[in-house]
């Protein structure tokens, strides 16, 4: 960042075409409130204290969406206009020295790497305003950026105004501005109320500039896309979709495997390490981390999960506030949820369900099973079939299952309850009491069998009338 550089960002509108009552932006894309994504880039150039976000609709939760960055807000009770929303501004400290920036929080694909190149060309031009612009096949409501003899901003037409002349002119201004911040505010207090709306406009400052010997100069953006604005949700997808794109484009870069990333949904904030793979349909959101050579199957959704080095996810599963030590296995069809731990060495099958318990190092817990407020120790077994009791219709109770303890199949465990180290639980027990260490727990019915007694039966009903 650059101690000289100020950013204002505008977000009070609520932006009546999204057709929703979240204001506009608040919704996501990338994994992230389009405003979080504008923030991060004014921060790539400015400090945290020359950067104001302008709220207006829904202040305070815009606010509380992006406060931890230690910006600065400013609140614009009416919205009068681009020009009126950066005016509002004047008081704030710092703004009235260096070069100001003017950004939108409805443009999320805006990147830092731009944006610098931005701030670099203003320096060089020396201008007192550097306009953003782009080339569009298609710029039908855009102003229009008319340029001098010497390549510099003449005028910029709206669309509404322009001649077919004009209209053919595939140049737009993109809103982004670059401003002398010495000879901004002096302009912006001379701006009067559109006849029309009853608004203050910024371009209206690019001609005040000119008026008084000053110039403006255009800074044409390589990929028109980054100046796009988000409108309606047909354009909040399209912006997702170029954030993810980005996303996968950057962790294969860095060293990642994806199949098929054209399928793959990775948020902002994730982070994988080198040699890491990443299956086809896969979810990774929030601040999920996989380290060096963790693998991830086709169609798993982790949120916020650790999967360390080598430890491999299989296909089809959901693992939520979780994390996976290294070497060990889950799946396929499996759920972790809820701060679940699965040690170094550890497997988890299908069909198995964890949720705020441990399973130890080596331990196995392989087919069809609820783990549910459980430590599991090393080593141990977990049978097909066999669930923790863990809730009594008030409260949840843990169960503790010792080193190398053996589970049997469709065990039923009944917390609050200790099954001891090395101790062995026969299948289809119901265990309510403690298990020593090296004990055996037997809960269930004896078994009697009646020699003959099916044979009897089926003669019986033969007897029976209406049989045949």
């Amino acid at each position: 960042m650059q101690p000289d550089v100020s950013a204002v960002i505008l977000a009070a509108g609520l932006g009546t075409r999204m057709k929703s009552s979240l204001a506009k932006v608040l919704h996501r894309a990338g994994g992230a409130p389009l405003i979080e994504h504008v923030v991060r880039t004014a921060l790539a150039v400015a400090p945290p204290e020359r950067t104001v976000v302008v709220t207006g609709h829904q202040a305070d939760q815009v606010q509380a969406a992006v406060s931890h960055h230690g910006i600065r807000f400013q609140f614009q009770a009416e919205q009068l206009g681009t020009g009126h929303a950066l005016a509002v501004c004047r008081l704030q400290p710092g703004l009235d020295s260096g070069l100001l920036l003017v950004l939108y929080g409805d443009c999320p694909l805006l990147q830092p790497s731009t944006l610098q190149a931005l701030l670099d060309a203003h320096r060089r031009s020396g201008a007192a305003a550097t306009v953003l612009t782009a080339r569009l096949a298609d710029p039908s409501g855009y102003g229009r950026i008319l340029r001098d003899p010497e390549g510099r901003v003449a005028a910029i037409v709206e669309h509404k105004d322009a001649t077919p002349e004009q209209r053919a002119i595939g140049e737009i201004n993109s809103g982004i501005y670059c401003f002398d911040a010495g000879l901004l505010w002096p302009r912006l207090e001379r701006l009067r109320p559109s006849p029309v709306t009853g608004e203050l406009y910024l371009t209206d400052v690019i001609a005040l500039l000119r008026q008084d010997g000053q110039f403006a100069v255009p800074f044409l953006v390589g990929d028109a896309a980054e100046v796009l604005g988000i409108n309606t949700r047909v354009e909040l997808a399209e912006a997702d979709r170029i954030l993810r794109a980005r996303k996968a484009r950057a962790l294969m870069l860095d060293g990642v495997t994806i199949e098929k990333p054209e399928t793959v949904s990775i948020d902002l904030d994730v982070e994988a390490g080198r040699d890491s793979s990443i299956g086809p349909f896969v979810q990774l959101l929030g601040a999920t981390r996989l380290g060096p050579g963790a693998r991830i199957g086709a169609c798993s959704i982790l949120v916020n999960a650790v999967v360390e080095e080598g430890a491999e996810v299989l296909p089809f599963c959901h693992i939520e506030d979780s994390r996976l030590a290294q070497a060990s296995r889950v799946g396929p069809f499996a759920r972790l949820r809820m701060r679940s731990t699965v040690a170094a060495g550890a497997h988890v099958g299908n069909f198995v369900e964890m949720k705020n318990s441990t399973l130890g190092e080596g331990a196995k817990a392989m087919h069809l099973a609820y783990l549910g407020d459980s430590t599991i120790g090393p080593r141990a077994n977990i049978g097909a079939g066999t669930i923790t009791c863990n809730y009594d219709g008030f409260r949840k109770h843990p169960t503790t299952i010792g080193a190398g303890a053996f589970i049997g199949s469709n065990s039923t465990l009944v917390a609050p309850v200790v099954i001891g180290d090395g101790s062995f639980v026969a299948a289809a027990s119901i265990v309510t009491k403690d298990v020593p260490p090296d004990a055996l727990a037997i809960g269930r019915a004896h078994q009697v069998n009646r020699e003959g007694w099916a044979s009897a039966r089926r003669e019986k009903e033969k007897e029976k009338p209406g049989q045949s």
